[in-house]
């Protein structure tokens, strides 16, 4: 049974070979991982789970380009299957294309569901939040992220090209 869990350096070798199946190029999305967290020794992959869990503490100031969030694993026993983050509020790089909710599942975990149960129980973490709405994005080619966002009540707003690519922006009112 799938269950949502604060990022932990208990998960190191599970989450490496998540990181594996994706490649070592391919964004891990909802993960919180920057292009300068070590995250392969013991020591870096503890303080980047413990930098994770502190975004989510609003009295606490995050790095440049960040806001606050909440980030949760998605794991079944000691496994490592996705990441799922909430973001409190949105920047300008995150209202054009990032959106407050962003998510990934490894690849040999797809096609479960897990993507849609985790987002269900993000959208009522956003709820708690006092969050009205939640603005999701994903890529025009990505059909399960589609088919996700919009089992979940996504509304497309508009397709758009970004600084990252173009992106399709879903609205979901809580």
């Amino acid at each position: 049974m799938p269950q949502l869990i604060a990022p932990t350096p208990h998960l190191h070798g599970s989450w490496t070979a998540a990181q594996q199946e994706w490649g070592p190029d391919a964004p891990m999305d909802g993960a919180g991982l920057g292009f300068d967290d070590d995250v392969d020794s013991t020591e870096g992959f503890t303080a980047w789970t413990q930098k994770l869990r502190r975004y989510a503490d609003r009295t606490v100031p995050v790095d440049h380009g960040r806001v606050h969030a909440t980030y949760w694993w998605i794991t079944e026993g000691d496994t490592y299957l996705g990441a799922i983050d909430l973001r409190h509020y949105l920047n300008g790089f995150l209202l054009d294309a990032g959106g407050h909710i962003g998510y990934g599942i490894r690849p040999s975990a797809r096609r479960r569901g897990l993507a849609g149960w985790a987002l269900s129980a993000v959208l009522h973490e956003a709820r708690v939040l006092g969050m009205d709405r939640v603005l999701l994005t994903c890529d025009p080619g990505n059909e399960g992220s589609v088919r996700t966002i919009e089992r979940c009540g996504g509304v497309l707003e508009d397709v758009r090209e970004t600084l990252i690519g173009p992106k399709r922006r879903y609205w979901i009112t809580l």
